[in-house]
Parts: structure tokens; sequence; C-alpha cells
């Protein structure tokens, strides 16, 4: 690296925005997608409204895929389009002939609902907390510092990310709190010193490999910890319930962690060859840094206001838990912020990627909540494990934990997953002769975080790293692809034996 440079973060160049007014394939490539599924007969055992469900939601994963207008505006049309349609694609006809069932009001409420949801919320208070590093300096300070202990290469970098978020895991039982909120509003500083832009091809210099790094480790973190993701306490108390297995914390570690210590040590390897980063190293970009530094002087009222809210945003996330969730955590911080000064209102609604994301996410929310409530997800689950009764047990367990994982695809939410998915694979599972209950309910639990590297919108810090600018949606759905397939894999030819060797 010749030379370094700082570069403002700006939005989309206006070539993108010119680009993205003009009508071309990706705009029909949803809606034939849609109308080619719809016109399929509907399997045996599923109604034909949820399979006219099924077909508008596979659209809109296309859209999502191709991007021919913003996620939030492709949520938007899709809610409103089912809920024009509910008669025919969302309630069925029982439904329907209930006295005083009113399908359009039902539905308006099933539209709103993701804009409730306290995961949607959490994920725009990560971006509200990102504003206050850009605005009070304490972002590009921090990152200045990291810069000048380890900024000599971009791989000793990610290797930072990685062991940030493995020290906070076991403490933050929210992922989104956890990298959303701490992680990326530090990170997102890196990029630009090093003339990496968002939405802008120097992305790829060093803010896309940063960025992939640090999704990718907090989906390994939360299956590596059972408080490092709310969903994984839920998933013990139902397999408690369901198959009479008991899971404690140091078991869930002990199951996981030749898979998470593997992986965590592999990640910012397997992402500087798979995704590499155009800038590798720079001996003068640390001493830069320290001028920078040195420029800046001692930290600012406004910067030590911020640290101070921060740590108590650390505090509640980790300890209070019980008394104050998440979410109602990151609103009070931002509350605060703005009591303080130190943001605006006016900074926060002219922060257009937090409400793009809020508003494609939340639709989401709602899309996928629907396959689960056409029961189209339960159909699903029910008709491929059946196909498993004359399996052998030891396949039949790989191929419940392969719909487990990628059945992720169908899911915006890891909660509703677990509710929907966990239980129903349990119960197929003890119709097959031999399967060993124990290795596969804890092998279901333990995919819910590593699982959540699929899709945008497959964990709540997803949303926040794919509205970063930094990874296009093309690249993300190949990247959750790809290491979706290699997570899987290491659970399955190491993880698993390992379970069976040590219980």
């Amino acid at each position: 690296m010749s030379k370094v440079e700082t570069i403002p973060v700006t939005p989309a160049v206006s070539a993108k925005k010119e680009s993205s007014k003009k009508i071309t394939w990706k705009h029909f490539a949803p809606i034939v997608v849609a109308l080619i599924i719809a016109l399929i007969p509907a399997p045996a055992g599923l109604p034909q409204y949820a399979w006219y469900y099924f077909a508008i939601f596979a659209g809109v994963i296309v859209g999502l895929m191709f991007e021919p207008l913003p996620g939030g505006a492709i949520g938007l049309i899709a809610v409103t389009l089912v809920a024009r349609l509910s008669e025919y694609v969302l309630y069925s006809p029982e439904q329907l002939a209930k006295p005083g069932f009113n399908a359009l009001n039902a539905s308006l409420s099933w539209a709103l609902s993701g804009f409730s949801n306290s995961t949607v919320w959490l994920i725009f208070g990560a971006f509200m907390f990102a504003l206050g590093y850009e605005k009070t300096g304490l972002g590009r300070r921090i990152a200045l510092m990291l810069v000048k202990a380890m900024g000599r290469k971009t791989l000793t970098l990610g290797y930072a990310v990685v062991i940030a978020d493995t020290v906070l895991a076991p403490f933050t039982p929210s992922s989104t709190a956890r990298s959303g909120g701490t992680i990326y509003p530090v990170i997102k500083n890196l990029p630009p010193l090093y003339g990496s832009k968002p939405d802008d091809p120097s992305m790829r210099r060093m803010g896309s490999y940063l960025m992939w790094v640090a999704i990718a480790a907090t989906c390994i973190t939360s299956s590596m910890f059972l408080t490092a993701l709310a969903p994984n306490l839920l998933a013990v108390e139902l397999v408690r319930k369901t198959a009479k297995i008991e899971i404690a914390w140091l078991d869930w570690f002990k199951y996981f962690a030749p898979v998470g210590i593997l992986l965590l040590a592999s990640l910012p390897l397997l992402a500087y060859w798979i995704y590499p980063p155009e800038v590798k190293e720079g001996t003068e970009v640390q001493s830069w840094a320290a001028k920078e530094l040195e420029k800046m002087g001692g930290f600012t009222k406004r910067e030590i206001t911020l640290a101070v809210l921060v740590v108590i945003a650390l505090v509640m996330w980790i300890f209070r838990g019980d008394e104050v969730n998440a979410t109602t955590a990151a609103l009070i911080i931002i509350s605060l912020m703005l009591v303080t000064s130190v943001v605006s209102w006016d900074d926060i609604i002219k922060n257009s990627a937090a409400w793009n994301t809020l508003a494609w996410f939340a639709t989401l929310i709602a899309l996928a909540d629907g396959l689960t409530r056409v029961g189209f997800v339960k159909w699903f689950a029910e008709t491929v494990a059946s196909q498993l009764t004359d399996t052998p047990p030891a396949v039949a367990v790989a191929l419940l934990l392969l719909i487990n994982f990628f059945g992720h695809y169908l899911f915006a939410s890891v909660t509703a997953h677990v509710t929907a998915m966990i239980p129903v694979l349990l119960a197929v599972a003890s119709t097959i002769p031999g399967v060993n209950m124990h290795t596969l309910a804890l092998g279901l639990c333990l995919q819910l975080g590593i699982m959540g590297i699929i899709t945008p919108y497959a964990s709540g810090p997803s949303p926040v790293y794919y509205g970063s600018g930094y990874l296009p949606a093309a690249d993300y759905w190949r990247l959750g692809a790809i290491f979706g397939v290699i997570f899987f894999a290491v659970f399955l030819v190491i993880g698993v034996p390992w379970m069976l060797a040590i219980r």
C-alpha cells in the first residue's frame, strides 16, 4: 500500500443511482419466479392458498438477491400484495368462513406485525449506536488505535474482530447487541482509513472482507456459548420438554468447542482466501494512524459521554436481561444520546440506511412468519422428514441436521425457527428406530448460531452488515452459501463424532 487516504463514508455513487432507475430483467425476475411457482399445482398435503403464498415468498427472495429495488421497497410491495390478496394466499376457507372474520383487517395487522418485533428495533438501535460513534469521532479514534496497534496487515484486523466477539459472547445473550450494537459501530470506521468506501468499487479494498469476518464470527460464537444467543435458551427448554434431555451451559460449550475453536481460528484466513481484500498490508498506515491520533488530541466531552453510555448499554445487555431486555436497553441509550446531544433528531431521521433496514427486515419478518401461519413450514418439515422412516439411523440424523440447517432459508428469525422446526424434527426422529435422540437434540440446538450465516436476514446482526454498504446482495448470498456449506460440513464431520465420543 503506497498511499494512505481518508475518504468519508458517502451514499451510493451517482452512477449506481442512475443505473437503479433503468428497467432491467432483474425487475421482472421476482414476478416470473412467483408466477411459475404459482402455476405449478400444490404438492400433496399442502393447501393451494399456502402454495400461492410460498410463490410470493420465493419471488421476494429472488428480489432481495438481485435488488432491482431497495430491500425495504421489495418488502413493502410484498406485504401489501399479500394483504390485498389475503383471501387467496393467507387464510384457509375455514378461517374465512368464521363469523365476524374480516380478512382485510386481519391481514393488515399481520402486514404491520414486523414493526413491533423487538429484534427489528434492536437492529435499528445498532445503526444509531454507529451514528453516535461517527458524530462524536469516538469510532474514528478507536479505529485509529486499532490500526496503530494491528493495522500493518488486514488479516490481523480480522483476528482482532474475532477475538472481540469471542470475549463478549459468553456474557451478551443478544448477538444483535453484541455484534450489531458494539462491534459494528467501531469497525465501520476502519475501511475509510484505507480508502475503502461503502457502495463503491473501493469497498473490496478492505471493508467487504472485514464486514464478512465480523458477521461470520458472531454466528460462530452464537453457537459456541449457550448464553451468546437468546434462542439457544428457548431451544434448550423445548428439548427438555420434548425429548426429556437436559443441556447445561458447560455441556453446551464442551460439545461445540472443537468445531467453534477450529472455525474461529480459521475464519479470517478462510475469508482472506475466498473473499480477499485488495489491501493486504501497509507499513506506513500505522505511523500515519499515530499522527492522526495526535491531531485529534484528547477525548472530547461528547466522546466521553458516548463511551459512558456504551458501557451502560453493555452492563444492561450482560447483567439486566431479566429486567431490561436488549431492545429496551438500546432504546434507553438512544434516548440518552438525544438528551445529551451526542446525536440530534435530525441526524437520526437522515440516517436512510437505518430506516431502509428497519423497513425491509420488519416486512421480511412478517413474510417469513406467514410461511408458518399458512402451514408451509410444518408441511415442509414433516414431508421431508417422513421420507426418512426406513433410513439408517446415522444417515437419518445427518439428513435431519441438514434439513434444520438449510431450512433456515425460510426464516427471518432464529426464535421462529426454533419454535417451528425443532419440535417437529424431534417428533419425527422419535419414530425412526435406532436414532440417537441425545445427539440429534444437541445437534439441532448447536446449529442455531452458525446457520445464521446463510442469508442477509438469517440472524439479528445480518441486516446490519448487509446494510453497511460493503456487502452487495450478490456477494452476501454467494458467501452465505459457501460458508454455510463449510460450517455445516465441519459440524457434521467433526462436531457429531465428537458428541458421540464424549457422551
